[in-house]
């Protein structure tokens, strides 16, 4: 591969194994894909593309479910040299039309089941194709791409040039299209593959548990690029199942989740040292982890967690140490930055601030992103004047380097792993016939990590129910958005200026679902 040929795609498929007959994926329905199967698959399915006669670098909207066929899509699109717009399986016709008009993608692919509202949003946007996929190798995508060559060159792509966009909420407004580049998406990769120690097939290989969706970037580009880029085998789950996943673990050499999936998997008797022993790493993200989970699994199974920080701007930031002369892995922190990442905490003022003072993190780095999708102005607000991309993220970094991230601005809720943004739920819920105002927080939840509650001041005379509250923001937003309770109130606390103390209402509802 050129300089100037940097598709990430080139860079996957020269790992691939050879001869390419091995299993690359194995799902949970025992359907084995080899490697030379994700080389023809997406073969035909990027001939499809280009026989399309689209625009240089479209945009490419994917909602479907988890699926090996939808991962060979993802890779179909790289290496017919557009860009990849992939969306989370929950969001409903308000969420999608949003998407849809911003991006104003070429191709829109969407389940069967929802083609009917998804073609009409997507052919008044003016996509010019509506596809379908389902994760049971059905649908029309599959049926035209079946007529397709399995031959096809990679089109040449420059590092600067954009792989993919992923939307993140900010806490008002609009969602954010993050825009990342084959060169950040490929400099993670390359890091994360030595940083983490995997192995070769010449070592022994390692295996994967696939266990995460891949509509975001911990199952997207951290857990599937990981085992692309090196040659590793993949155990595919389509959706978590606690069990069957611990059933696997002697399989498996690497497993990455959320917080809430460890949670899950410890209340399996089944699983011990034992069911581990074949384990080399566990990796934790894109939630905070309690302290009580990380202790309890390394009693449990003998393994330390490795805790590490990223965004959907930035894939992966820091990490806790994979080899032990690096240092110990320290629960309640994500460890350091990665390698060529430059990570700072910073005052109000923009000044460095010393280890162990909090502030706000910003980083600089070949993996973090461009800027947001058509929002100059918003780019230019979130990057300093020396290049440093300001997280929104609150932390320190103590004394040993560590780095620990103690909140979040704007009172982000981080829920399972997915972002919940209060803005989006208040607005829908002052919208809702006798409510007068609204106020969503996280709590902490042992499962979730943390959940939203919402607290409501009713309109005189009116008397807004919770539940209804509840049901009516299930028919307009995604589940995981949902407040787990709602509470009407005779007032919000507010400061001397009037606005809400939402700091008072997360120590009311702390202990909301505590145990004991």
């Amino acid at each position: 591969m050129t300089d100037k040929d940097m598709n990430l795609f080139t860079s996957l498929r020269a790992a691939f194994p050879e001869p390419l007959d091995a299993t690359a994926i194995e799902t949970e329905d025992g359907l084995c894909y080899s490697w030379r199967d994700l080389e023809r698959a997406s073969a035909m399915l990027a001939n499809l593309l280009e026989s399309l006669a689209l625009p240089p670098a479209s945009r490419i909207a994917v909602q479907v479910e988890k699926s090996v066929e939808a991962v060979l899509l993802y890779l179909a699109t790289l290496r017919a040299g557009h860009v990849f717009l992939p969306l989370n399986t929950a969001y409903q016709s308000g969420e999608i039309a949003y998407f849809i008009g911003n991006a104003e993608p070429a191709v829109v692919v969407c389940s069967t089941k929802n083609f009917g509202w998804v073609s009409k949003i997507a052919f008044q946007a003016g996509a010019r194709h509506v596809f379908t996929l389902d994760d049971d190798r059905t649908g029309s995508l599959l049926q035209r791409a079946a007529h397709c060559s399995d031959q096809h060159q990679p089109v040449p792509r420059q590092a600067d040039d954009l792989a993919a966009i992923l939307y993140t909420s900010g806490t008002t407004g609009r969602s954010k299209g993050a825009m990342l580049s084959h060169g950040n998406l490929l400099s993670n990769a390359r890091v994360l593959q030595s940083y983490w120690g995997w192995r070769s097939p010449e070592q022994g290989g390692d295996v994967l548990i696939h266990a995460l969706p891949i509509f975001h970037v911990h199952g997207l580009f951290v857990a599937l690029h990981g085992a692309l880029i090196n040659g590793s085998r993949m155990l595919w789950f389509s959706r978590f199942d606690a069990r069957a996943v611990v059933q696997q673990l002697p399989r498996a050499t690497v497993f990455m989740g959320v917080p809430t999936l460890y949670v899950r998997m410890l209340a399996e008797p089944a699983l011990d040292r034992a069911a581990c022993r074949n384990m080399r790493l566990f990796i934790a993200g894109s939630a905070p982890l309690l302290i009580e989970t990380f202790q309890e699994w390394e009693q449990r199974t003998g393994h330390t967690i490795l805790e590490r920080y990223g965004m959907s701007e930035t894939v992966m930031l820091t990490s806790n140490p994979y080899l032990a002369a690096a240092g110990p892995r320290r629960g309640g922190t994500v460890g350091f930055p990665l390698p060529g990442v430059a990570l700072r905490v910073c005052g109000d003022h923009g000044q460095v601030l010393p280890p162990g003072e909090v502030g706000g993190i910003q980083v600089r780095g070949p993996n973090v992103f461009q800027g947001y999708w058509r929002m100059p102005e918003k780019t230019r607000e979130e990057f300093t004047d020396d290049g440093f991309f300001r997280t929104g993220d609150v932390g320190l970094i103590d004394a040993q380097g560590y780095v620990r991230i103690v909140g979040r601005s704007k009172d982000l809720i981080i829920s399972g792993g997915y972002n919940v943004y209060p803005a989006e739920i208040e607005a829908c819920i002052n919208e809702m016939p006798g409510v007068a105002e609204s106020a969503v927080v996280g709590v902490p939840h042992p499962d979730f990590g943390e959940v939203g509650v919402a607290v409501v001041i009713a309109r005189p005379g009116a008397s807004p129910q919770p539940d209804a509250i509840l049901a009516a923001l299930k028919a307009t937003l995604a589940n995981f958005k949902i407040p787990k309770r709602c509470h009407v109130v005779p007032e919000l606390p507010r400061n001397a200026m009037g606005k809400v103390q939402k700091n008072l209402l997360r120590d009311t509802y702390r202990q909301l679902f505590q145990p004991g």
